[in-house]
């Protein structure tokens, strides 16, 4: 299986690197070839929405580091999204990265694949991850993607935090998730279970007992 997976943390050593990590690893240990771009350290300019693509056959007005991922993506059985919450949503870094996916629509969306989000925010509450659940949800829907699984981490404001919780495990078995959700869709369900050392639920503060460690959603 080809999976490609998209980071958008402009920290090498943060919350979201350390689960790609652990998902990619993962992966890769059962036999699956992983095509890895972390898009902030990457030179991705934003959709300017100029049409260049419409006008030649799918070529960006970019030429940037996009030029890499095209052929990856198109070929892939899977595609993870891995993301930082930024003000309730995917970081600037993968967003840019999403929105010049429009260069090669026909492409994508005529070729069938699974999606998976992995997301860590500092806060708590499930609300705060209400907002990227459901442009997860539209972008897959648009794409004709089936969209697999989620990974929230919620109460993980550091490295730390997700270093001494559930989470690192969770990240590792989400890709046998993908692998069997065609049999194991719950109707949009959302399955929680607690981990030890949840992180801060504020700046300068530790929350020890967040109400949701980590939920799996199944579309």
């Amino acid at each position: 299986m080809k999976i490609v997976v998209l980071t958008g943390s402009p920290h090498a050593q943060g919350t979201t690197a350390l689960l790609a990590d652990e998902f990619s690893e993962s992966a890769k240990s059962a036999g699956h070839e992983i095509a890895r771009f972390d898009t902030a350290k990457l030179d991705i300019r934003p959709c300017i929405a100029c049409s260049h693509c419409r006008e030649h056959n799918g070529a960006c007005v970019h030429g940037d580091d996009m030029r890499q991922i095209y052929p990856r993506l198109s070929a892939a059985d899977a595609v993870v999204f891995v993301t930082p919450l930024y003000y309730f949503g995917m970081s600037a870094q993968l967003k840019k990265a999403v929105d010049r996916f429009y260069a090669i629509n026909s492409a994508l969306r005529g070729t069938p694949k699974k999606a998976l989000l992995i997301a860590a925010g500092a806060d708590t509450e499930e609300w705060a991850m209400a907002a990227l659940k459901a442009h997860m949800e539209n972008v897959c829907r648009y794409l004709n993607w089936q969209l697999s699984g989620m990974l929230f981490a919620f109460g993980a404001g550091s490295r730390e935090d997700v270093e001494h919780s559930a989470y690192r495990a969770a990240a590792r078995e989400l890709w046998k998730i993908y692998r069997s959700a065609r049999g194991r869709r719950r109707n949009g369900r959302i399955h929680k279970k607690p981990a030890p050392a949840v992180g801060a639920a504020g700046a300068g503060s530790r929350n020890k007992s967040a109400k949701t460690a980590f939920a799996f959603i199944y579309p």
